[in-house]
């Protein structure tokens, strides 16, 4: 009798893993993905065109993911932080008006003044936070992740991403 090869767990998860059904992925992370750079970089085509960057990118390493090592929505997100931060180095200090995107109020104009001035007001508060916090913010309230989710993407312990989470918070609220 010859002895039977068997291969390890993983290796068959990872070869046998069917490939995703990619409309189903994209229908069900897009949400997720654009909330995450209107919360980074705010409503502009900015934020559309990352979100296209990052769905252009996980199709062209499609082969790469690995079902064993992390769920489709946290290599998506990964992927998502990396256009993110590859944006922010290349961005220049000085956008031209005409590549502003035009933001259509609703509401009253005093309601839409209101609203401009809080978020003029948060954006300010945000950018005295540490780059990590914003990070953790932006993927918390923007990509709406758990905190699991986001030590998964991090490498960050879920209890140390809640305890920066709440005093990023505590920090913003007592400076508003």
């Amino acid at each position: 009798m010859a002895a039977e090869y068997v291969m390890p767990g993983r290796w068959v998860r990872w070869i046998s893993t069917a490939e995703p059904d990619w409309d189903a992925v994209y229908a069900d992370q897009l949400p997720r993905v654009y909330n995450f750079f209107r919360y980074r970089f705010g409503p502009t085509a900015d934020a559309e065109d990352l979100t296209a960057r990052t769905f252009e990118k996980a199709w062209r390493a499609r082969q790469r993911y690995r079902s064993d090592l992390a769920s489709f929505a946290t290599w998506v997100m990964s992927i998502a932080r990396n256009v993110a931060a590859d944006h922010v180095r290349a961005r220049r200090l000085h956008v031209p008006i005409e590549e502003a995107a035009v933001v259509w109020a609703e509401g009253t104009p005093e309601e839409e003044a209101m609203r401009h001035s809080d978020g003029l007001r948060l954006a300010a508060l945000l950018q005295q936070l540490p780059e990590r916090d914003r990070e953790l913010l932006a993927m918390k309230y923007g990509a709406g992740m758990t905190n699991r989710a986001i030590a998964t993407a991090t490498g960050l312990t879920e209890s140390n991403v809640g305890t920066i989470v709440h005093r990023a918070v505590q920090t913003l609220r007592t400076r508003w």
